[in-house]
């Protein structure tokens, strides 16, 4: 008998087949190569027949090239860092697909002559906050307290900061690091609890560059506490610049706490940075705003060509800034009650199917380091904790949190158009969960921010 193994196709006919021929074309040779690799090597190894090595290669390929999933962010955080921050609104995506390819980003087509880079974006961005003398956008908010220590406190100067604005800003990151990073030298004034102008006034001399106010966005320091306003160290004389964190462009009602850059620049601030993917909802990107001098200063530093935006970016800042309502926005303002009755008919739906589901009244997050004392109302989908990992690892993952021994599904953070796609994930997740596992008996797990299991 003849070694089942010659009749596995080889590479090159396994290629010109139609379906991964086309798949070459969509995501590219060596990706397809490397399902067919996989195929032929199952195929020789006994596990699958040699008839079977296309339907195998076929069903080996990914959807996409790229391996980062779109997925369901049902854990109530509106700005989840570990799940890419703010979402982008349609009109962002559009316009990110509009500039992926040839664009004008750098040309004028009346004039026929080159442009200032992204002036769409930088437009916006100064009509968005009128009191700002002028605008810049670099690749995130660090980058932005960067260049201005780079530009400003150059050959050892002085930036002035609070003991207790001394933050660490996530995966180790801690502002007095990256400042020091530059050459600039920190003078820390007051104590973990309380500073006051009077602490800055003090510390400002001749070597002074500007004073430096960081909003302590991720944590919160309660009882006898004091701290210096935006206008007070305005008066002293050096530049004030003001790391507001989470990109909150004017005051916003159900964030009375939280600060925002008009506010900034109308009390006397000299330049504002921010986050361009948290509360205002569009990409990552640094945002400095504020005295035209000092900003164009930053402009024309040689370390601001290292920390430049790309075109995606800048089609997606603009968008976000003209266009309709960001998710996060939206996700914010919704109304609790509305919340709730889609919750209810999700649990009615879920119900008829056989999944043990109830509509849960629980506490949605603004995350990101944005707002930490603030919470939301909202409603959930309770089911059992044991269907957490089925759900993350289905068709279209969904990622929830346990709370109480329960695997709850936010939807605060759930677009009311993404509702049939979460049904038919719990549904796929149901059929997936051992029937033994199905009720659950609660678990010990808990945190507004951990993921079901």
């Amino acid at each position: 008998m003849s070694d089942p193994r010659r009749r596995i196709p080889g590479t090159d006919t396994l290629l010109a087949e139609p379906r991964l021929a086309e798949a070459v074309r969509r995501l590219g040779r060596p990706l397809v190569k490397g399902a067919v690799t996989d195929a032929q090597r199952r195929a020789r190894t006994g596990e699958i027949a040699p008839e079977d090595v296309v339907e195998a290669a076929v069903g080996g390929l990914p959807e996409r090239a790229g391996s980062l999933r779109p997925l369901i962010n049902a854990t109530g955080v509106l700005v989840h860092t570990n799940l890419g921050r703010a979402p982008l609104s349609h009109a962002a995506r559009d316009a990110v697909l509009a500039a992926a390819g040839w664009t004008d980003i750098e040309f004028d087509l009346a004039e026929g002559r080159r442009a200032r880079r992204g002036r769409g974006a930088l437009t916006a961005l100064a009509r968005a906050v009128p009191g700002a003398g002028a605008v810049h956008v670099v690749n995130n908010n660090a980058a932005a307290l960067l260049l201005c220590a780079m530009a400003l406190a150059a050959g050892g100067r002085e930036i002035v900061i609070s003991r207790g604005e001394l933050v660490e800003i996530g995966d180790g990151f801690r502002i007095p690091e990256l400042l020091a990073g530059t050459g600039a030298r920190l003078r820390e004034v007051g104590t973990t609890n309380r500073t006051t102008a009077r602490d800055y006034a003090g510390a400002v001399g001749p070597e002074t560059a500007f004073l430096l106010k960081v909003h302590p966005s991720n944590f919160q320091v309660t009882g006898f506490t004091a701290a210096a306003g935006v206008t007070e160290l305005a008066a002293l004389g050096p530049p004030l610049v003001v790391d507001i964190g989470s990109g909150l462009l004017s005051p916003h009602r159900l964030l009375p706490d939280e600060p925002d850059a008009a506010t900034a620049l109308r009390d006397g601030a000299a330049l504002v940075t921010a986050s361009g993917d948290k509360l205002l909802g569009g990409p990552q990107a640094g945002l400095l705003l504020g005295d035209a001098p000092l900003v164009e200063r930053l402009r024309r530093h040689p370390a601001a060509r290292a920390l430049r935006v790309d075109k995606l970016t800048l089609a997606a800042l603009e968008a976000t800034l003209r266009g309709p309502e960001a998710p996060v926005v939206t996700a914010l303002t919704a109304e609790e009650a509305g919340l709730r009755s889609r919750a209810a008919l999700l649990v009615e739906r879920l119900r008829d199917a056989g999944v043990q589901a109830a509509v849960v009244r629980t506490e949605a997050v603004i995350g990101g380091g944005g707002a930490p004392a603030v919470t939301l109302p909202s409603a959930a989908v309770g089911l059992p904790p044991g269907y957490g990992r089925p759900l993350r690892t289905g068709p279209v993952p969904v990622i929830g949190r346990v709370e109480a021994g329960r695997c709850l599904l936010d939807l605060r953070t759930v677009a009311a158009s993404e509702d049939r796609a979460l049904l038919d994930s719990v549904l796929a997740a149901h059929r997936a969960v051992p029937e033994r596992t199905r009720p659950g008996n609660g678990g010990s797990d808990s945190g507004s921010e951990r993921p079901c299991r």
